[in-house]
């Protein structure tokens, strides 16, 4: 069933904070990552994501959340580490391979192709910090709602992938940040690939 934008989203976001955190986001945070006012429509969006069976509620347990639409995986993934992405104004992303990075496959949502380290703080609310390797994987194509790595003039960028009536953006989980208008007539302009996941260096 296909989701709602603001639903592949939460889901999105959902799977973000579990793989930085390790546990679910409150429905306060929910609320607040999706630019929603209250809690209680958060919780709505949660149920409907439950009957759709993306997700399970757990009864009378704070932050009783649990994901069911992605099997476990087991196992451990040498990926490579290419370089930097920005979470803020685009920079420059070396393609070399600095090292391969040995990860828990369970990690991920998506199967990651690279790894590349966040400088910048616009993706705050999506649970994505500065020093975080997140994994890409690697499509040209992405959906409304998804967080995306777009290159932009030559440089790389992580942000919310929007596109409504042929207009792109790409917008910031940080309300310090403006999002960034693009014409793919004019510009530049790729998806590099899906945020797959994260690890936080220790």
């Amino acid at each position: 069933m296909t989701l709602t934008p603001t639903r592949q989203a939460l889901l999105d976001y959902l799977r973000a904070h579990i793989a930085a955190h390790g546990y679910p986001p409150s429905q306060l945070q929910i609320a607040a990552a999706l630019g929603l006012k209250q809690n209680r429509s958060a919780r709505l969006h949660l149920e409907v994501l439950a009957r759709e069976g993306h997700i399970e509620l757990v009864p009378g347990k704070a932050r009783g959340i649990r994901l069911r639409d992605v099997a476990p995986a087991t196992g451990t993934l040498q990926v490579p580490l290419l370089g930097r992405v920005a979470a803020g104004r685009p920079i420059g992303s070396d393609a070399e391979v600095r090292r391969e990075v040995a990860l828990d496959v369970s990690l991920f949502r998506l199967k990651p192709d690279y790894l590349l380290e966040v400088v910048g703080e616009s993706m705050l609310l999506d649970g994505i910090l500065p020093g975080d390797l997140i994994g890409v994987h690697r499509t040209p194509e992405a959906r409304h709602g998804q967080t995306v790595v777009a290159r932009l003039e030559g440089e790389f960028t992580v942000k919310r992938f929007e596109r409504e009536n042929g207009h792109i953006r790409l917008l910031p989980r940080n309300p310090a940040y403006t999002p960034i208008e693009v014409d793919p007539r004019a510009t530049d302009f790729a998806i590099e690939g899906l945020f797959a996941g994260l690890v936080r260096p220790g």
